[in-house]
């Protein structure tokens, strides 16, 4: 293993570690005070509880305001009495408004010895209604007092207990396989409040943060065993892990927060569909839902009913996985967002049907939170942009606008090299459709096809497509030489292309579509002439007539190669006979194998076979035989 792959490995497995730590970290444990999960209606599956020690049963909360409100009716603001005594009874104008906006139909005037006397409202007057009376000005005689009548509203509301009863240690709270009644669920919802207000002692805290590290080391465990067995292109690529981990750690990491300080129910504004989404864009659709299976699984230990949550975020997945295999438009991304919050409002009222048969249990706010996760979801498209500028990845919408044969560099490639746009043009159409056919990416092909002979630009009359008939300024030069100018074109792409700030993997095709294969005219020409003259073989450096490589370690980058090597024969057959282009084709392709070009990709025999059968169907129906019209008055 090389200082580089050490140096990647282990920051591959910091990146993974630190995922870990920060969901460890992050998690609420209050979570898991209280071991058990019940819901009203729906059976008590775990083995039959006991108290282990007292504690009171609270009321619901509906009984409990219920009671309140009651015990609050015979309540009255308080006033004390100010001024000169006065037969009648007055207060400010503001007072009397805040006794009517209150709905209070008397008073209570409260004395020194905080004796009070009951005042009906309608013996109360303002200045106004006393001057009405008396026919001059009068003053209030009562003030309202705010701390006796605060004291007051809280006492009344304290002499109503919050219990009702109690449960002693020992006693039997429910039975195994018993239903849960409302009785049964008060005292449940009574003994997980006493467990919280007991707290975790240390051993039980202890043994929970252990239970909870190995399990968040074991979902990433998989992931990593995941990505190592069936994706190594993506396990030897740093920048994948690294973006990977970015995003389970974003997701995972807002939905704790809020489930650690907010309420629990507000975890289903966390767009988690963005994982997949934002996935699938840049890999692969398995490799997506994996992701998202990671990162619904390390947050489903936290919230309070992981049943509906795995439900609901695993279907809301595959949904988007399915919708978003390619996005090239905007709206793609809105028709998606809202398929996504439809399912989550049908499976979440199905599954709560389904575990309570009631539909008084659907929570309405619910649904408000489905619709703000939809329209997050819209917010995805510029997360796009910034995750291919941060980790240099390109998307479907990207590689749309690198397929514009409109834009200024395509416009400059047809008007200096006019041959060579057309066969790269052909070339793009071969690739793509060979890519269809094994289930590659055919947009990447596509575009990488276009660009992939740009480095000709500099040069553009050195190549045979581009120039006048019998004007072949490499026949001038030496074999060497020769091959050496039409070799620069790889070089000369490469520069164009970082020039205009084309992605990476665009410069990968340009450096790979021809491997490490050889210039074979001027090679045999080379070797004929030295034959010719007597000369020995071995006079000839094999090197100076081959690209530079790499050789294409991608089925994308291998497809080009093949309609690259394929389409240029092409334009050199007499005859286009259905088994002519096959022949043809065979042989490029075989020669290539041979060669080991195609060595260092995923292409099976099968796919090979596929991509042949593709490529002979597009010749044959762009080269097939065309009638001949005749002309007026001719034989």
């Amino acid at each position: 293993m090389t200082h580089t792959s050490r140096t990647s490995l282990v920051l591959k497995i910091a990146a993974f570690v630190m995922v870990a730590l920060f969901v460890i970290v992050l998690q609420p444990f209050s979570m898991h005070i209280f071991p058990y999960h019940y819901e009203e209606g729906k059976m008590w599956i775990y083995k039959t509880l006991t108290a282990e020690f007292d504690f009171p049963v609270y009321k619901s909360d509906e009984r409990l305001a219920a009671e309140r409100e009651k015990a609050l009716q015979d309540y009255a603001p308080c006033f004390q009495t100010v001024g000169t005594a006065s037969s009648m009874i007055i207060i400010s104008a503001e007072d009397m408004e805040k006794v009517k906006q209150g709905g209070y139909d008397h008073i209570a005037v409260v004395n020194r010895r905080h004796v009070s006397t009951d005042i009906p409202v309608e013996k109360v007057y303002t200045p106004k209604t006393a001057y009405l009376v008396e026919k001059r000005e009068m003053t209030p005689t009562l003030v309202y007092d705010s701390l006796t009548s605060e004291r007051v509203y809280r006492n009344i509301l304290e002499s109503v207990s919050p219990t009702e009863g109690a449960v002693m240690a020992g006693e039997t709270i429910i039975e195994h396989g018993e239903l849960i009644s409302n009785e049964d669920f008060l005292v449940l919802a009574s003994l997980e409040r006493a467990y919280r207000d007991r707290g975790l002692d240390r051993e039980r805290l202890l043994y929970i943060q252990c239970a909870y590290a190995i399990l968040i080391a074991l979902v990433i465990l998989l992931l990593a065993g995941y990505l190592f067995i069936f994706r190594k292109p993506l396990w030897e690529e740093l920048r994948a892990i690294l973006f990977f981990c970015l995003l389970i750690g974003m997701v995972a990491g807002a939905a704790l927060l809020i489930l650690r300080f907010a309420s629990p129910e507000l975890v289903y504004i966390v767009p988690f569909v963005w994982i997949p989404i934002l996935v699938r864009v840049f890999y692969d659709s398995r490799t997506a839902f994996v992701i998202h299976l990671t990162t619904v699984m390390l947050v489903s230990f936290s919230v309070p009913n992981p049943y509906i949550f795995l439900i609901l975020q695993l279907s809301a997945g595959m949904v988007a996985v399915d919708l978003l295999k390619d996005i090239t438009r905007r709206s793609q991304l809105a028709i998606a967002a809202f398929y996504v919050t439809l399912v989550y409002c049908v499976v979440y009222t199905l599954t709560l049907l389904l575990v309570s048969g009631d539909f008084s249990q659907v929570n309405g706010w619910m649904y408000c939170y489905f619709l703000i996760n939809g329209i997050l979801l819209v917010v995805v498209y510029s997360l796009i942009f910034l995750f291919e500028r941060l980790f240099r990845l390109v998307s479907s919408i990207t590689l749309v606008e690198l397929s514009n044969i409109n834009s200024d560099l395509m416009q400059d490639f047809a008007r200096v090299a006019p041959g060579t746009f057309q066969h790269s043009l052909q070339v793009s159409s071969l690739a793509s459709d060979a890519a269809k056919c094994i289930g590659a990416k055919a947009l990447l092909v596509r575009a990488g096809a276009l660009y992939h002979d740009i480095g000709k630009m500099v040069h553009p009359a050195w190549y045979t497509e581009n120039q006048a008939e019998g004007n072949n300024p490499l026949l001038q030069m030496s074999n060497r030489e020769a091959a050496q100018a039409v070799i620069s074109h790889i070089v000369d792409g490469e520069t164009i292309a970082r020039k205009h700030s084309l992605p990476e993997i665009i410069v990968t095709f340009i450096r790979s579509h021809h491997g490490t294969s050889l210039v074979r005219y001027f090679y045999n020409s080379e070797i004929n002439r030295l034959r010719k003259s007597a000369l020995p073989e071995n006079l000839i450096t094999s090197s100076d007539y081959r690209y530079p490589g790499p050789k294409p370690s991608t089925k994308e980058a291998a497809i080009l190669m093949m309609a690259d090597a394929i389409e240029a024969r092409s334009r050199s057959m007499d005859n286009y006979s259905e088994q002519s282009i096959s022949d043809m084709v065979d042989e490029m392709i075989g020669l290539q194998i041979q060669d080991g070009q195609l060595a260092e990709t995923l292409l099976s025999f099968h796919d090979l076979e596929r991509v042949k059968q593709s490529f002979k169907e597009r010749l044959l129906a762009i080269h097939h035989h065309r009638i001949q019209y005749p002309s007026i008055g001719g034989k």
